[in-house]
């Protein structure tokens, strides 16, 4: 099955829009979805170029200088300096990095692990179905940041252990979503038809079922990037993923709650940057979701 085609009539003649053109077009209309991919650009390319925009590369990776503790706002300074004075602008671009990667790795191996169990569990059904969805339920039983500290904390507190805490924490969701697309799926006429040629089961499932689950696992994935971040920002608010002296968001804020109320800006624009940026991906989220909802077609 090819690209899902949007039909519309103009001047008495059948025309098809290609989906990618569709997503271009619903964007561009959108103010909210127009300021979700800039902002999303920028992040990125922040994210790629952080050494290199920085205005004090050394503090943002963790170089301290004490002459200057907690300097406001400044021209020297843009966003002050933090208790160590470092340049809490430059921790921001730097941290950049790995508050956009991290997010990135946790829902792909989310994914990876959740998406063919759910396709397995709808399209085999019987006992393997109830196998998969009990563990599934037993998984979604606990909070999902509870879990995740639990894990951490067995692990051990750094970046890779949260990564890998929230990936398990997190592959319940595509399991459940996968598999109610496949209940739907595995009934259509395409998947009749390669079982009566006698296409096995296990190809069917991943060359037939799961390209078709593409749409509501990219819509789910990007609304999950934004939960994703305020996730790991929480875990190193708490002290259990990235360690100092490395930038993080989470650790930022972390590191001021104690002074927010005289140096306000150690805290406040990391949090505004976590705010900011899972905002964006939520806006980008629900745009998804209405392009690939079948009954947003006309």
């Amino acid at each position: 099955m090819g690209d899902v085609m949007d039909a519309t009539v103009e001047e008495g003649e059948l025309k098809t829009v290609p989906r990618g053109h569709q997503i271009i077009r619903v964007i561009g209309r959108d103010p909210l979805s127009i300021f979700a991919v800039v902002i999303i650009a920028i992040f990125v390319l922040v994210a790629a170029f952080g050494p290199w925009m920085a205005p004090y590369p050394e503090q943002g990776f963790g170089r301290s200088n004490t002459d200057e503790t907690f300097q406001p706002p400044s021209p020297t300074h843009i966003l002050g300096t933090d208790y160590l004075g470092r340049d809490v602008l430059s921790r921001i671009i730097i941290g950049t990095r790995a508050a956009l990667q991290a997010p990135i790795i946790v829902v792909v191996l989310a994914v990876a692990i959740g998406a063919p169990l759910g396709a397995i569990a709808g399209y085999m059904g019987g006992w393997i179905d109830e196998l998969i969805m009990r563990v599934t339920d037993l998984f979604l039983a606990f909070p999902f940041l509870l879990l995740a500290m639990a894990i951490v904390a067995a692990l051990g507190p750094s970046l890779n252990n949260a990564m890998i805490a929230l990936a398990i924490s997190w592959w319940p969701w595509y399991t459940r979503l996968v598999r109610g697309v496949t209940l739907s799926l595995r009934e259509y006429y395409f998947v009749e038809a390669a079982r009566a040629i006698g296409v096995p089961d296990i190809v069917i499932i991943f060359k037939h079922i799961l390209p078709n689950c593409i749409s509501p696992i990219m819509v789910q994935a990007t609304i999950d990037m934004g939960t994703v971040i305020l996730a790991m920002g929480s875990l190193a608010f708490l002290g259990m993923s990235t360690r100092p002296p490395k930038p993080d968001w989470g650790l930022m804020v972390a590191e001021g709650r104690t002074v927010i109320l005289r140096q306000w800006w150690v805290s406040t624009f990391p949090g505004l940057a976590i705010f900011i940026t899972v905002l964006a991906f939520n806006l980008l989220g629900d745009t998804l979701r209405d392009i690939f909802d079948p009954r947003q077609y006309r």
